[in-house]
Protein backbone atom coordinates (compact mmCIF):
# COMPACT_ATOMS: atom_id res chain seq x y z
CA UNK A 1 0.00 0.00 0.00
CA UNK A 2 1.13 3.50 -0.64
CA UNK A 3 2.08 5.63 2.28
CA UNK A 4 -0.89 8.05 3.59
CA UNK A 5 0.26 11.84 3.32
CA UNK A 6 -2.03 14.81 3.51
CA UNK A 7 -1.16 18.29 2.07
CA UNK A 8 -2.24 21.03 3.85
CA UNK A 9 -2.74 23.74 1.18
CA UNK A 10 -2.46 23.50 -2.17
CA UNK A 11 0.74 23.63 -4.18
CA UNK A 12 1.75 24.08 -7.82
CA UNK A 13 -0.14 21.59 -9.36
CA UNK A 14 2.93 19.92 -11.24
CA UNK A 15 3.58 19.16 -7.79
CA UNK A 16 0.56 17.89 -6.37
CA UNK A 17 0.66 15.69 -10.05
CA UNK A 18 3.28 13.90 -8.95
CA UNK A 19 2.17 13.80 -5.30
CA UNK A 20 -0.96 11.55 -6.13
CA UNK A 21 1.01 9.42 -8.45
CA UNK A 22 3.66 8.16 -5.62
CA UNK A 23 1.49 8.18 -2.57
CA UNK A 24 -1.94 8.02 -1.22
CA UNK A 25 -2.79 11.85 -1.54
CA UNK A 26 -5.47 13.93 0.42
CA UNK A 27 -5.24 17.46 -0.86
CA UNK A 28 -6.87 20.38 0.61
CA UNK A 29 -9.56 21.30 -1.92
CA UNK A 30 -10.48 24.03 0.12
CA UNK A 31 -7.08 25.94 0.42
CA UNK A 32 -8.43 27.06 3.72
CA UNK A 33 -6.13 26.99 6.35
CA UNK A 34 -6.47 23.72 8.78
CA UNK A 35 -7.58 24.08 12.29
CA UNK A 36 -5.90 22.95 15.56
CA UNK A 37 -8.85 20.40 15.65
CA UNK A 38 -7.61 19.17 11.68
CA UNK A 39 -4.54 19.22 11.98
CA UNK A 40 -4.39 16.51 15.48
CA UNK A 41 -6.47 14.40 13.47
CA UNK A 42 -4.14 14.40 10.71
CA UNK A 43 -1.36 12.91 13.25
CA UNK A 44 -3.73 10.15 14.04
CA UNK A 45 -4.67 9.24 10.36
CA UNK A 46 -2.00 10.13 8.04
CA UNK A 47 1.55 8.67 7.49
CA UNK A 48 3.17 12.20 6.60
CA UNK A 49 1.56 15.93 6.95
CA UNK A 50 3.16 17.98 3.88
CA UNK A 51 2.56 21.38 6.39
CA UNK A 52 3.68 24.98 4.85
CA UNK A 53 4.59 28.51 7.07
CA UNK A 54 1.20 28.85 7.35
CA UNK A 55 -0.29 25.70 9.78
CA UNK A 56 0.90 26.63 12.85
CA UNK A 57 1.83 23.31 14.70
CA UNK A 58 2.25 23.97 18.50
CA UNK A 59 3.05 21.69 21.28
CA UNK A 60 -0.84 21.38 21.83
CA UNK A 61 -2.01 19.73 18.04
CA UNK A 62 0.59 16.80 19.08
CA UNK A 63 -1.73 14.17 20.07
CA UNK A 64 -0.15 12.07 23.31
CA UNK A 65 -0.94 8.77 21.85
CA UNK A 66 -1.99 6.69 18.88
CA UNK A 67 0.19 9.02 16.47
CA UNK A 68 0.54 7.45 12.81
CA UNK A 69 2.30 10.07 11.39
CA UNK A 70 6.16 9.50 11.04
CA UNK A 71 6.86 12.76 8.94
CA UNK A 72 6.68 16.47 8.74
CA UNK A 73 7.84 17.52 4.96
CA UNK A 74 7.68 21.06 5.89
CA UNK A 75 7.08 23.64 2.42
CA UNK A 76 9.03 26.20 2.99
CA UNK A 77 12.67 26.27 4.64
CA UNK A 78 11.85 28.44 8.16
CA UNK A 79 10.35 25.71 10.36
CA UNK A 80 9.85 27.75 13.96
CA UNK A 81 5.61 27.11 13.22
CA UNK A 82 6.77 23.46 14.02
CA UNK A 83 6.98 22.80 18.01
CA UNK A 84 10.24 20.42 17.06
CA UNK A 85 10.88 19.90 20.85
CA UNK A 86 7.32 17.86 20.76
CA UNK A 87 8.13 16.17 17.34
CA UNK A 88 11.49 15.01 18.47
CA UNK A 89 9.43 13.56 21.87
CA UNK A 90 7.23 11.14 19.60
CA UNK A 91 9.57 9.94 16.93
CA UNK A 92 8.71 12.66 13.79
CA UNK A 93 10.95 13.89 11.56
CA UNK A 94 11.23 17.03 10.09
CA UNK A 95 12.12 17.89 6.78
CA UNK A 96 12.07 21.56 5.41
CA UNK A 97 13.46 22.61 1.73
CA UNK A 98 16.21 24.69 1.61
CA UNK A 99 18.21 26.28 -0.99
CA UNK A 100 15.69 26.73 -3.58
CA UNK A 101 14.25 30.07 -1.99
CA UNK A 102 17.44 32.05 -1.49
CA UNK A 103 17.26 33.92 -4.76
CA UNK A 104 13.90 35.11 -5.16
CA UNK A 105 13.82 35.85 -1.45
CA UNK A 106 16.68 37.85 -1.85
CA UNK A 107 15.01 39.60 -4.79
CA UNK A 108 11.95 40.80 -2.88
CA UNK A 109 13.67 41.80 0.22
CA UNK A 110 16.19 44.34 -2.84
CA UNK A 111 12.58 45.18 -3.86
CA UNK A 112 11.72 46.37 -0.99
CA UNK A 113 14.53 48.30 -0.51
CA UNK A 114 14.25 50.19 -3.36
CA UNK A 115 10.79 50.67 -2.89
CA UNK A 116 10.60 52.20 0.31
CA UNK A 117 13.68 54.78 -0.54
CA UNK A 118 12.03 56.03 -3.35
CA UNK A 119 8.96 56.12 -2.12
CA UNK A 120 7.51 53.51 -4.88
CA UNK A 121 4.49 52.55 -3.14
CA UNK A 122 3.24 55.71 -2.79
CA UNK A 123 3.64 57.40 -6.00
CA UNK A 124 1.94 54.10 -7.43
CA UNK A 125 -1.26 55.15 -4.87
CA UNK A 126 -0.57 58.51 -6.01
CA UNK A 127 -0.89 57.79 -9.92
CA UNK A 128 -3.97 55.47 -9.47
CA UNK A 129 -5.61 57.63 -7.18
CA UNK A 130 -5.91 60.37 -10.46
CA UNK A 131 -3.60 62.74 -7.53
CA UNK A 132 -0.36 63.51 -9.48
CA UNK A 133 -0.66 66.58 -11.34
CA UNK A 134 3.04 66.59 -13.14
CA UNK A 135 6.35 66.86 -12.55
CA UNK A 136 8.47 68.65 -10.21
CA UNK A 137 11.91 69.67 -8.88
CA UNK A 138 10.84 68.82 -5.09
CA UNK A 139 7.88 66.05 -5.82
CA UNK A 140 8.46 63.00 -3.83
CA UNK A 141 11.78 62.92 -2.75
CA UNK A 142 13.21 59.88 -1.80
CA UNK A 143 16.55 58.47 -0.30
CA UNK A 144 19.48 57.34 -2.77
CA UNK A 145 20.37 53.99 -2.31
CA UNK A 146 23.57 53.65 -4.60
CA UNK A 147 26.70 53.81 -2.30
CA UNK A 148 24.69 53.91 0.96
CA UNK A 149 25.62 51.01 3.94
CA UNK A 150 23.76 47.79 4.12
CA UNK A 151 23.57 46.06 7.49
CA UNK A 152 22.29 41.98 6.97
CA UNK A 153 20.96 40.10 10.19
CA UNK A 154 21.33 36.83 9.57
CA UNK A 155 24.55 36.29 7.15
CA UNK A 156 23.00 32.58 5.85
CA UNK A 157 22.13 31.70 1.67
CA UNK A 158 19.83 34.69 1.68
CA UNK A 159 21.57 37.60 3.40
CA UNK A 160 24.55 36.82 1.50
CA UNK A 161 22.63 36.39 -1.75
CA UNK A 162 20.84 39.98 -0.53
CA UNK A 163 24.49 41.57 0.16
CA UNK A 164 25.58 40.65 -3.32
CA UNK A 165 22.80 42.25 -4.98
CA UNK A 166 23.66 45.29 -2.93
CA UNK A 167 26.92 45.30 -3.67
CA UNK A 168 27.51 44.38 -7.20
CA UNK A 169 24.21 46.13 -7.84
CA UNK A 170 24.21 49.82 -5.87
CA UNK A 171 27.84 49.71 -4.85
CA UNK A 172 26.44 49.71 -1.38
CA UNK A 173 29.03 48.61 1.66
CA UNK A 174 28.07 45.86 3.49
CA UNK A 175 28.26 45.24 7.32
CA UNK A 176 26.86 42.56 9.35
CA UNK A 177 25.86 40.10 12.23
CA UNK A 178 25.84 36.99 12.48
CA UNK A 179 26.59 34.54 15.46
CA UNK A 180 29.20 32.36 14.33
CA UNK A 181 31.94 33.43 12.44
CA UNK A 182 31.40 33.81 8.37
CA UNK A 183 34.83 34.59 6.47
CA UNK A 184 34.57 33.25 2.75
CA UNK A 185 34.63 33.96 -0.91
CA UNK A 186 31.58 35.34 -1.11
CA UNK A 187 32.11 38.06 1.84
CA UNK A 188 35.63 38.85 1.48
CA UNK A 189 34.10 39.59 -2.69
CA UNK A 190 32.12 41.61 -1.45
CA UNK A 191 34.27 43.19 1.47
CA UNK A 192 31.16 42.80 3.64
CA UNK A 193 32.72 43.10 7.35
CA UNK A 194 31.41 41.14 10.41
CA UNK A 195 30.19 43.55 13.01
CA UNK A 196 30.68 42.53 16.57
CA UNK A 197 27.24 42.91 17.93
CA UNK A 198 23.81 43.82 16.56
CA UNK A 199 24.10 47.37 17.88
CA UNK A 200 26.88 47.82 16.01
CA UNK A 201 25.09 47.24 12.72
CA UNK A 202 22.33 48.94 13.38
CA UNK A 203 24.38 52.26 13.87
CA UNK A 204 26.13 52.05 10.72
CA UNK A 205 23.28 51.06 8.47
CA UNK A 206 21.41 53.00 6.28
CA UNK A 207 19.13 50.01 5.34
CA UNK A 208 18.94 46.84 7.65
CA UNK A 209 17.17 43.66 5.72
CA UNK A 210 16.81 40.79 8.35
CA UNK A 211 17.40 37.17 7.19
CA UNK A 212 17.30 35.71 10.63
CA UNK A 213 15.50 32.41 11.73
CA UNK A 214 11.97 33.09 13.33
CA UNK A 215 10.66 31.35 16.65
CA UNK A 216 11.57 31.82 20.31
CA UNK A 217 14.98 32.34 20.23
CA UNK A 218 14.96 35.71 17.86
CA UNK A 219 11.22 36.96 19.56
CA UNK A 220 11.63 40.47 18.83
CA UNK A 221 15.16 40.58 18.39
CA UNK A 222 14.73 44.03 16.58
CA UNK A 223 13.07 45.79 19.87
CA UNK A 224 12.27 49.27 20.81
CA UNK A 225 16.09 49.52 22.20
CA UNK A 226 17.36 48.22 18.99
CA UNK A 227 15.42 50.56 16.68
CA UNK A 228 16.41 53.41 18.66
CA UNK A 229 19.99 52.09 17.76
CA UNK A 230 19.30 52.86 14.00
CA UNK A 231 20.73 55.91 12.55
CA UNK A 232 17.13 58.47 12.67
CA UNK A 233 16.71 58.35 8.63
CA UNK A 234 17.51 54.30 8.08
CA UNK A 235 14.92 51.90 6.68
CA UNK A 236 14.36 48.59 8.10
CA UNK A 237 13.75 45.22 5.67
CA UNK A 238 12.39 42.52 6.87
CA UNK A 239 11.51 39.21 4.98
CA UNK A 240 13.12 36.48 7.59
CA UNK A 241 10.16 35.91 9.76
CA UNK A 242 7.48 38.35 11.69
CA UNK A 243 7.92 37.71 14.99
CA UNK A 244 11.67 38.94 14.69
CA UNK A 245 10.25 42.50 14.77
CA UNK A 246 7.98 43.87 18.03
CA UNK A 247 5.63 45.63 15.30
CA UNK A 248 3.82 47.74 18.24
CA UNK A 249 7.63 49.08 19.13
CA UNK A 250 7.73 49.37 15.24
CA UNK A 251 4.83 51.33 14.63
CA UNK A 252 5.86 53.51 17.46
CA UNK A 253 9.63 53.88 15.62
CA UNK A 254 8.05 54.94 12.21
CA UNK A 255 5.57 57.73 13.84
CA UNK A 256 8.20 59.16 15.88
CA UNK A 257 10.21 59.25 13.23
CA UNK A 258 12.93 57.06 15.12
CA UNK A 259 13.33 55.58 11.61
CA UNK A 260 12.77 56.62 8.36
CA UNK A 261 10.60 53.65 6.69
CA UNK A 262 10.34 49.88 6.44
CA UNK A 263 9.87 47.30 3.63
CA UNK A 264 7.63 43.88 5.14
CA UNK A 265 6.69 40.99 3.59
CA UNK A 266 6.05 38.94 6.71
CA UNK A 267 4.08 40.34 9.94
CA UNK A 268 3.84 39.10 13.79
CA UNK A 269 0.52 37.00 13.27
CA UNK A 270 -0.01 37.40 9.85
CA UNK A 271 -2.35 37.22 7.82
CA UNK A 272 -3.25 40.12 10.11
CA UNK A 273 -1.43 43.60 9.49
CA UNK A 274 -1.74 46.28 12.32
CA UNK A 275 -4.02 48.86 11.09
CA UNK A 276 -1.26 51.24 11.87
CA UNK A 277 1.41 50.43 9.65
CA UNK A 278 -1.64 50.07 6.96
CA UNK A 279 -2.14 53.93 7.35
CA UNK A 280 1.47 54.81 7.35
CA UNK A 281 3.11 55.94 3.56
CA UNK A 282 6.35 55.24 4.77
CA UNK A 283 5.49 51.56 4.94
CA UNK A 284 6.21 48.96 1.66
CA UNK A 285 3.75 45.83 2.50
CA UNK A 286 3.61 42.88 0.65
CA UNK A 287 1.93 39.62 1.50
CA UNK A 288 4.37 37.20 2.20
CA UNK A 289 6.04 37.09 -1.59
CA UNK A 290 9.47 35.84 -0.98
CA UNK A 291 9.34 32.98 -3.08
CA UNK A 292 6.52 33.61 -4.80
CA UNK A 293 7.61 32.73 -8.19
CA UNK A 294 6.59 29.51 -10.57
CA UNK A 295 10.11 28.18 -10.35
CA UNK A 296 10.72 28.34 -6.57
CA UNK A 297 7.59 27.21 -5.61
CA UNK A 298 7.88 24.26 -7.67
CA UNK A 299 11.20 23.92 -6.78
CA UNK A 300 10.35 23.66 -2.88
CA UNK A 301 7.56 21.30 -3.46
CA UNK A 302 10.01 18.88 -5.76
CA UNK A 303 12.43 19.31 -2.07
CA UNK A 304 9.44 18.04 -0.27
CA UNK A 305 8.37 15.71 -2.28
CA UNK A 306 12.16 14.11 -2.34
CA UNK A 307 12.59 13.97 1.76
CA UNK A 308 9.09 12.36 1.53
CA UNK A 309 10.55 9.73 -0.92
CA UNK A 310 13.65 9.20 0.58
CA UNK A 311 11.48 8.98 3.98
CA UNK A 312 9.56 5.86 2.59
CA UNK A 313 12.34 4.51 0.60
CA UNK A 314 14.23 4.02 3.88
CA UNK A 315 17.14 6.08 2.62
CA UNK A 316 18.82 9.28 4.65
CA UNK A 317 16.68 12.57 4.39
CA UNK A 318 17.95 14.98 2.46
CA UNK A 319 16.95 17.99 4.35
CA UNK A 320 16.21 16.48 7.57
CA UNK A 321 16.02 19.72 11.02
CA UNK A 322 14.76 16.67 13.40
Amino acid sequence: MKPRVIVTRRWPAAVEQILAERFDTTFNQGDAPLGPTELKAAFLNFDAILPTVSDKLPASVFPDADIRTKLLANFGVGFSHIDTDSARARGIAVTNTPGVLTDCTADIGMSLLLSVARRAGEGERQVRAGQWVGWCPTHMIGTKVTGKTLGIIGMGRIGKAMAKRAHFGFDMDVVFYNRSKVDDEETRAMGARQLATIEDVLAQSDFVSLHCPGGAENRHLINAERLASMKRGAFLINTARGDVVDQKALVAALDSGTIAGAGLDVYDGEPDVPGALMRMENVVLLPHLGSATEETRVAMGMKAVDNLTAFFEGRALPDKVV
